[in-house]
């Protein structure tokens, strides 16, 4: 229900335009993939409309290690998964 990731963007893009690329994009390249989510979420809106975005400064180690480490934490906490083998949130094939 929710991504992590860790990025930079160029000072001069303006963190809501990256954030509708990357939304935009994104969802394009799923649907293509998984044609058969166009129709499950929201009438064709893969992503809610919101974001929460914050800097990382001298943390950026510990970010990266908990990123890294989300899956393996959200599968001991019992969460759900997305049903696909091969699922692109993994980064698995």
């Amino acid at each position: 229900d929710h991504i992590h990731m860790l990025l930079e963007i160029p000072p001069k893009m303006s963190v809501s335009s990256f954030m509708g690329y990357l939304k935009g994009k994104s969802s394009l390249m799923l649907y293509e993939q998984f044609g058969d989510l166009k129709f499950k979420y929201r009438n064709r809106e893969f992503w809610c409309r919101g974001y929460y975005v914050d800097t990382v400064g001298k943390n950026t180690a510990k970010i990266q290690d908990y990123i890294k480490h989300q899956l393996e934490e959200d599968k001991m906490g019992e969460q759900l998964s997305i049903p696909y083998p091969g699922s692109p949130f993994t980064g698995r094939k």
